[in-house]
């Protein structure tokens, strides 16, 4: 492998977390409840009725945890805002306290030398604005771009790297669709109102950041190639079904202005006619596009599916991960190909990538974690393969930091660099987070002599 191939001095080296995950003190100094933690304190909806009161506590250790970033080398930092702490009812007078937080958090981050990458909506609206309505209210595009405003203010003359929206397909899908994930509405009515909102409220945000910002903004999706268990038509069409629903839904109206014709097949008399004139504001041009890759997916036909008539072929000869996720690297080697054939050239970053493997809940030294040091390895090297074949790759995001509360999952799931006791908040490395940081140090020459080979 020749040097000029492997990553570049200027990528971003970073992992990433999200603040109702991690933060913890999720009502302290003023701030508002969120859909997450009002759903989190339903009885029955987490794994052992977990929640995010106390979590990774970062809200009281942010500056250690800033600190361990350095010592990993990262020089970059995905994270969210809590909207209800800056807007305890999601709009209206901010909360001073709650904004300070972050003021203090990105000025770590910089004294530090790690780039922050902020992202505005991670999962976790205002429980003030569910009760009007939430997605489902035409007036959510305005109260997003209102928020979103109150922030480029605050810190654009720090921050260079906006994220709109995380993974607007898990938002519909488990919190409209499916009703496992917060607001918990199983409606397919609902589900698509929702997205286009959503969309919406991207977009508005993206507009108020041209007039108030001075840096680049972009969105992030999270992306999962469909590949057809035989190559039957009724495999073939289920598995463009699959795509256009997870991957083309929230992608083809921002770049293309349209939504995929399949959907309107999978929703059927669910699914609504949209005014021309909200596709055409969608279509807002951004600075670059997130990916979050986790794993694929090889789809069959099944008409007793709902609402998809597609049904998963698990690949039993895989490695799986602990919520029975195939791993698959090169699922991310094609992903990255074929949204840069679809979409441009635009610049893209992997803003998630990782894996939850078994780890102890207590830890004595170095946490030794070699499927998730391998998963690691083996996606840097598809990443790497994808920016040979000319794919403008400019930065890779673990995740996660640290190990935390995985919505639904509790804290039953761990897929942090860091290892986290909850019970003492100890942080301790793993063997993963010491590789990450020698790939980081050898700008990926490490992943050539760790028997990765390309």
């Amino acid at each position: 492998m020749s040097a000029h191939s492997l990553f570049p001095a200027d990528f971003l080296w970073g992992a990433a977390t999200s603040a109702y995950q991690i933060e913890g003190s999720p009502l302290a100094d003023g701030a508002g409840p969120s859909i997450w933690h009002e759903f989190a304190h339903t009885p029955g909806r987490v794994h052992h009725n977990e929640t995010g009161d106390v979590a990774c506590d970062h809200y009281h250790r942010y500056r250690d945890d800033v600190a361990l970033m350095r010592e990993l080398g990262l020089n970059a930092y995905r994270f969210s805002v809590s909207w209800s702490r800056v807007l305890p009812q999601g709009r209206g007078p901010v909360n001073r306290r709650g904004l300070n937080f972050y003021e203090r958090l990105v000025d770590a981050l910089l004294e530090q030398g790690v780039q922050p990458m902020l992202t505005l909506y991670h999962w976790d609206l205002p429980a003030a604005l569910d009760r009007l309505g939430g997605w489902l209210n035409p007036d959510s595009a305005h109260w997003f771009a209102d928020y979103a405003r109150i922030l480029f203010r605050a810190l654009d003359d720090r921050v260079k790297l906006w994220v709109t929206l995380n993974e607007p397909w898990v938002v519909v899908d488990g919190g409209y669709l499916h009703g496992v994930l917060a607001p918990g509405q199983r409606n397919p009515y609902a589900a698509p109102i929702a997205a286009h909102h959503l969309l919406r409220a991207h977009a508005a945000a993206v507009q108020a950041y041209r007039a108030e910002g001075r840096h680049q903004i972009g969105l992030v999706v999270n992306l999962e190639p469909k590949y057809p268990a035989t190559e039957t038509v009724e495999d073939l069409n289920a598995t463009m079904r699959a795509d256009a629903d997870f991957n083309r839904h929230y992608l083809d109206p921002v770049f293309l202005g349209s939504y995929p014709p399949e959907l309107a097949d999978i929703f059927g008399a669910a699914w609504p006619t949209f005014p021309d004139a909200d596709l055409d504001f969608i279509r807002q041009p951004l600075d670059f596009l997130g990916i979050n890759y986790y794993s694929r997916q090889v789809v069959r036909h099944d008409p007793g599916a709902w609402p998809l008539a597609v049904a998963k072929v698990r690949q039993d000869r895989q490695t799986h991960t602990g919520l029975d996720w195939e791993v698959y690297p090169q699922g991310l080697t094609d992903i990255l190909q074929w949204v840069a054939s679809r979409y441009g050239a635009l610049p893209l970053y992997i803003t998630e990538n990782g894996a939850a493997f078994y780890d102890p809940p207590q830890a004595e030294g170095e946490v030794d974690d070699p499927l998730r040091r391998r998963y690691l390895r083996d996606h840097l090297c598809a990443a790497l393969a994808a920016r040979q074949n000319g794919v403008n790759l400019r930065g890779y995001f673990a995740w996660s930091l640290l190990d935390n509360f995985e919505w639904a999952y509790g804290y039953s799931q761990r897929f942090g660099l860091i290892h986290v006791d909850y019970a003492t908040q100890q942080r301790t490395f793993k063997a993963s987070a010491r590789f990450y940081a020698e790939v980081i140090r050898s700008h990926g020459g490490v992943l050539f002599t760790d028997g990765a080979g390309m």
